[in-house]
């Protein structure tokens, strides 16, 4: 580490410690501007031996401890550091050097799984219907969907799915340590649009070295580094997909798609459905796409396809309102057999002979045994005519009853 290097992260560490609790947020507002720093932090972190590595990683703390929102995220944007600094040293089994960045993403952690009042967090999450336009998909280009009971009923309910309450934490072990990592991305991911360059492009390395290392795609991507395999969760790799998506879309092209192949074959090789159904989802979704280098300091956003304002709804469309019309033309049809029947009975004087007492003139029972009845004579006539005409064709008599 350069001697200049080191005097720009000394300077960060002394000059907070005298800062009042007025000056945070115009501090943290003027981090931005210390173009050396971030560099220079890095370098740190990556020197797992650095003398400064302990106290930068208590100014982190200390940073997320504060509640100042730009400070946490200051923080955050060294979390992919982070994670590879734990696990490559985890995998080396050199647990000792690795004590003080344990200590910060454990204390980050702790601090997230709780509220304010220090009540266990219960996170909601909303899963998106097939039928509304999400990031992944547009309803216009699946085709038209079956509008079944089962559809009709479950139009416009949503499913939400909870998280948590999660367990404090006070060291890793085998069993809690994907449990924790991922529970972290999911905290970066939820500040991606904040994050620069440099982090999603060490988020890129970190997803690829994790996802390879040990397997013989590391020799095709000429990584030297570790050579040890790291065990992975399928939740822990679909946080890293969510980042690489959006570092697809906003610069990272390269990266984010030699990352999302790394991450693809991991998955075919661990034969994990969840990170291989969202990774080849969003694969298929860029697939054929242009995507933009966006300049750095360009406007970020994940491309989706906007619906159009122009109504796409076919004319023979099964809609609610045909489903009701079409059921207001059967009613109709019926009062006008019932009218029919109604005529009839009344030319015949059927509607003046004394009738029982509770008889009424027309009820539905009877309006149905009387269209019934008058469709079967018809039916004996129009048969009764085609005998005669047949019989008389033939020149023998008919035997068949003539109604005239």
């Amino acid at each position: 580490m350069l001697a200049m290097d080191q005097g720009v992260v000394e300077e960060w560490l002394s000059e907070y410690k005298t800062l009042p609790d007025s000056a945070v947020s115009t501090y943290a507002a003027s981090l931005k501007d210390k173009g050396a720093l971030v560099p220079a932090i890095y370098k740190v972190i990556r020197e797992n031996y650095s003398d400064l590595l302990e106290p930068v990683c208590h100014q982190l703390f200390e940073f997320y401890r504060s509640g100042e929102p730009q400070l946490q995220r200051f923080t955050l944007q060294f979390l992919p550091e982070l994670l590879w600094s734990l696990l490559s040293v985890s995998a080396a089994r050199d647990p000792h050097t690795s004590g003080c960045i344990e200590a910060l993403l454990l204390g980050i952690y702790n601090l997230e799984i709780v509220d304010k009042d220090g009540q266990s967090k219960v996170l909601s999450f909303t899963v998106p219907s097939l039928s509304k336009p999400s990031v992944y998909h547009e309803p216009s280009t699946i085709g038209s969907l079956a509008l079944t009971e089962g559809a009709l009923a479950n139009h416009g309910l949503t499913r939400v799915v909870y998280s948590g309450p999660h367990l404090q934490r006070e060291t890793f072990t085998a069993q809690n340590r994907f449990e924790v990592l991922t529970f972290l991305l999911q905290c970066y991911n939820a500040a991606l649009s904040y994050m620069t360059m440099t982090s999603l492009q060490s988020l890129c390395q970190l997803s690829s070295r994790v996802c390879i290392c040990g397997y013989p795609r590391q020799q095709m991507r000429r990584y030297k580094g570790i050579n040890t395999r790291m065990t992975v969760t399928s939740d822990f790799l679909v946080q890293l997909i969510t980042g690489i998506h959006y570092a697809l879309c906003n610069g990272e092209v390269e990266l984010g798609s030699k990352a999302l192949d790394d991450v693809l074959y991991r998955a075919q090789l661990e034969l994990l459905p969840e990170a291989l159904l969202v990774g080849n989802a969003i694969k298929s979704s860029l697939h054929g796409v242009a995507l933009k280098n966006n300049a750095k300091d360009g406007g970020r956003s994940i491309q989706v396809e906007i619906t159009p304002t122009s109504s796409r709804i076919s004319r023979n469309a099964v809609t609610s309102l045909s489903i009701r019309g079409h059921r207001w033309k059967r009613h109709d049809s019926f009062h006008e057999i019932l009218s029919c029947v109604n005529c009839e009975r009344m030319s015949n004087g059927d509607s003046l002979r004394p009738r029982p007492e509770g008889e009424t003139l027309c009820g539905p029972a009877e309006v149905g045994h009387e269209v019934m009845a008058v469709r079967n004579q018809e039916v004996r006539r129009q048969k009764s005519v085609r005998r005669m005409a047949e019989s008389e064709a033939s020149g023998t008599p008919s035997t068949g009853r003539g109604q005239h």
